[in-house]
């Protein structure tokens, strides 16, 4: 059984979350979100927001907090092969209450099929809200190119407070 590492990101001017599945072993082991350099994560949402893209985990947190982004998973604790979504089994999920009850979240995204499939199994029915689901800016989605990608990850910052 492998536990989530990585703290969520949020504050109490958070209006969007974005949930991912479970972080990759890179990730893990950079003790961040969407570590390995070929997910397109962070170039992704600096791009929505017209920004730099952020390299360390600082800049990245700021990127997120200044554009009222709250960023977590959906599971807590899994067995997964490497960083295998098709291998998780075992889920046990993340309590997202701990960020609805802080943040005004006006909004929740979630970062592919995998995301989605554990949301809808684990928590939609336990706090009563829908997700949106996102193209996965991993780079096994191939069938995403960045242009693509960028053109549905831009809901987000439509669905954001700017204030």
């Amino acid at each position: 059984m492998i536990i989530h590492p990585i703290s969520p990101v949020y504050d109490k001017n958070s209006k969007i979350l974005i949930l991912g599945s479970f972080p990759s072993v890179r990730s893990r082991e950079e003790g961040f979100f969407y570590g390995h350099p070929q997910n397109r994560f962070w170039k992704t949402i600096a791009a929505v927001y017209e920004e730099d893209t952020p390299h360390s985990i600082e800049e990245k947190k700021a990127l997120l907090l200044r554009n009222h982004i709250a960023l977590w998973d959906v599971i807590r604790s899994c067995e997964i092969e490497g960083s295998s979504d098709a291998s998780i089994r075992d889920v046990i999920p993340n309590d997202i209450n701990i960020i609805l009850k802080e943040a005004d979240i006006r909004q929740i995204y979630v970062n592919g099929k995998t995301a989605l499939k554990y949301y809808q199994r684990y928590i939609e029915l336990d706090i009563g809200r829908m997700a949106i689901c996102l193209p996965s800016t991993s780079p096994a989605n191939a069938s995403y190119n960045a242009e693509r990608l960028l053109e549905s990850w831009k809901q987000i910052r439509l669905g954001s407070y700017s204030g």
